[in-house]
């Protein structure tokens, strides 16, 4: 059966292709609900997805916590990032004098309806001045700890080494190897 990760994001594809190849991408608009838990948000687009089609499906959720904010924006990074911008949220971390954050992802895999396993991945760092330009929401103002580079400094190869997509892709590669 074909595994489908429904994403319209071609760097995130390019990223779960990498580890593994035989996914197809499936493009489907759904909605995505505004809610602080990763996992609600998954469970919400894996059951839309299947009033669109059928078949093994996972989904995925990137998220960006901000120790100075409690763990905000969590899932609603992209709003942030749409009113804030990059240099707003660094200014943010710097008006708190705390610039430490996390970046996690949670990939949802469905088989069946009702039935989702979870698969997590995170990166602890610190934000910082946009250095680089990228397309790819906050990997300029991302470095992760251990890293002279941000996200957005580092090559692709480089950055998938070490980035919380990569950590859950592998930890769904395990679990369907296993099946």
């Amino acid at each position: 059966m074909t595994l489908y990760f429904i994403t319209g994001n071609k760097n995130k594809l390019a990223e779960v292709q990498a580890i593994l190849p035989q996914v197809k991408q499936l493009e489907i608009d759904l909605p995505e609900i505004q809610e602080v838990d990763p996992q609600k948000i998954i469970e919400a687009k894996l059951h839309e997805a299947r009033k669109h089609h059928s078949g093994e499906f996972m989904v995925e959720d990137t998220s960006l916590y901000l120790t100075c904010l409690n763990g905000l924006p969590g899932p609603l990074i992209k709003w942030f990032l749409q009113k804030l911008g990059r240099e707003g949220l660094f200014d943010l971390t710097k008006k708190y004098k705390n610039n430490r954050a996390e970046a996690k992802t949670i990939i949802g895999y469905s088989k069946r309806k009702n039935e989702i396993k979870f698969f997590e991945g995170k990166i602890s760092g610190q934000i910082v001045k946009p250095k680089a330009k990228s397309d790819f929401g906050w990997d300029p103002i991302f470095l992760p700890d251990g890293y002279l580079q941000t996200f957005a400094e580092m090559g692709r190869e480089e950055k998938n080494k070490i980035s919380m997509r990569k950590k859950a892709t592998m930890k769904l590669k395990t679990f369907l190897n296993k099946k």
